[in-house]
């Protein structure tokens, strides 16, 4: 009865660790711990010395076994070891009626909390070892064969015994791989009950009395360690893992990823992180996503526009350039371009009679027609985006009379140096010229440069963004280009 009490209790025993391994285990793939990643189990082959420290002097023997150890995160672990052992042992001369010897068979079931003291240091990702210590409780059945009578040398062979044991032990792993580590462990078992002295078949000594001390076992083994698990899917058990590698690994890819996040590729200004066109052609005008301007929405880019700024009207097509093939005339809507044209080329010839009625003086001339004036921001020859348009509109125009020469005239506000104002009223002519020669293709002889400073204030107050100007008019015979200011080198080849 006592044998099938014992043996109950220690198959209940492991039935709940391995419960309570397969829960953990559970918890883990169901995502619980949302911060901490699935693990691969490890299993474990083992050998080493094995004895019995007891009343017995003990002789060289081994042990054998299998282990499963379970991450429940990254400093603790649950393992059961299975375990087979021979310990052997004698005392006295044959010779002598004191000589004993033994042989034990001791066979194990073992339940081991871990911990793992590399873990409570955060200070590299991936762990070269693994130092811990292990306590655990189990059962074993044992039997102990001995030899009393030193004329046969002959061992008695008794029936198994059960005896529940708490056990305690430390040791070190070498990672070889994500896949595989190599160990060296020590372990100490501590029998229990009435049983626990007679592991090594010694419960009496001389003069019929009990030992003094309970057997303890040691084994010392190497073990050899696998990984189990999808390597895609599971790291390696966590207790090789740095608790922060997750943050390092994406602390590591920030800093790779640094330069490349403030990359502009097409140098247009706007890092390839936000550019929705990362391959624009060089000092191509772009908007805040990086996207080529089409300011006119004709499906031209501005770059490629020869009119960027006039959208076609319904129905109007335009071709690769950005011009309208087929304008048209909307009722209510103004006048064609053709129609322009007629206008102009008729202001043209009846400018031509009046000069020959005035001889070329009087008013009323084609001189005095209005053209729109741009201005400038403070100490800046810079055209602003606003004024494309008006600039368009005035290439359009100059487009549709090729005879037309426009005098182009700059000025500047009274808050700087006579000397420095002559000169920026110089640069802001110049700045136009070169815009409509390069963004609409009108001939550069076509204009004529002139610079005021200072000198015609529009508003009496010096500072008037009004007086930031340029002025343009229909050239007169006898207007000439004026050379520039004498801080400004004049360009070679330039009018």
């Amino acid at each position: 009865m006592t044998m099938t009490k014992r043996s109950t209790l220690l198959l209940t025993l492991l039935f709940f660790i391995g419960v309570a391994v397969l829960h953990a285990q559970e918890e883990e793939e169901s995502g619980a711990d949302y911060g901490t990643p699935k693990d691969m189990i490890e299993f474990g082959l083992h050998g080493g010395y094995f004895f019995v420290g007891g009343d017995v002097p003990h002789q060289p023997s081994y042990g054998v076994g299998f282990h499963v150890r379970k991450s429940l995160d990254y400093v603790f672990s649950v393992r059961f070891d299975g375990f087979y052992g021979s310990a052997r042992g004698e005392e006295g001369d044959p010779v002598d009626d004191d000589f004993f010897e033994h042989e034990t068979t001791y066979i194990s079931g073992t339940a081991f909390g871990i911990i793992s003291a590399n873990n409570l240091r955060w200070n590299r990702s991936t762990r070269k070892t693994n130092l811990y210590a292990l306590v655990g409780v189990g059962g074993a059945a044992f039997k102990p064969r001995v030899n009393v009578d030193q004329r046969s040398g002959d061992l008695t062979d008794p029936a198994f015994s059960i005896a529940p044991h708490v056990a305690t032990g430390a040791g070190i792993a070498f990672r070889i791989s994500d896949r595989m580590n190599i160990g060296l462990e020590h372990q100490i078992f501590f029998p229990m009950g009435s049983l626990g002295d007679n592991i090594d078949g010694q419960t009496i000594q001389g003069g019929g009395n009990r030992t003094l001390s309970r057997d303890m076992l040691n084994y010392t083994s190497v073990r050899l360690n696998f990984n189990i698990g999808n390597a895609t899917k599971a790291s390696p058990p966590l207790y090789w893992v740095n608790p922060m590698e997750n943050v390092m690994n994406e602390l590591d890819n920030i800093k790779k990823n640094q330069g490349a996040a403030l990359q502009d590729s097409d140098g247009d200004g706007v890092i390839d992180a936000i550019d929705q066109e990362p391959n624009t052609p060089p000092d191509v005008p772009v908007d805040t996503k990086g996207r080529t301007l089409d300011s006119d929405r004709d499906g031209v880019p501005d770059y490629k526009d020869r009119e960027p700024y006039f959208p076609p009207r319904p129905g109007e097509r335009v071709n690769e350039e950005g011009v309208v093939v087929n304008p048209t005339s909307v009722p209510g809507g103004g006048v064609s371009e053709d129609r322009v044209r007629e206008i102009i080329s008729e202001e043209l010839q009846n400018y031509q009679l009046r000069q020959n009625e005035s001889g070329g003086a009087g008013g009323g001339q084609m001189t005095e027609w209005f053209l729109p004036m741009i201005h400038f921001g403070t100490d800046s020859d810079r055209i602003k985006y606003a004024d494309y348009g008006t600039l368009a509109s005035i290439a359009r125009m100059m487009k549709g009379n090729p005879q037309l020469r426009i005098v182009v005239t700059g000025f500047a506000d009274a808050s700087a140096p006579e000397s420095y104002n002559d000169e920026l009223s110089y640069l802001r002519a110049k700045a136009v010229v070169d815009h409509m020669v390069s963004n609409h293709g009108i001939g550069r002889g076509r204009f004529v440069v002139q610079w005021k400073g200072e000198s015609e204030l529009l508003v009496p107050s010096g500072n008037s963004y009004m007086n930031r100007r340029v002025e343009f008019r229909v050239a007169q015979p006898d207007d000439v280009e004026m050379d520039p200011p004498a801080g400004v080198k004049k360009e070679e080849g330039g009018f």
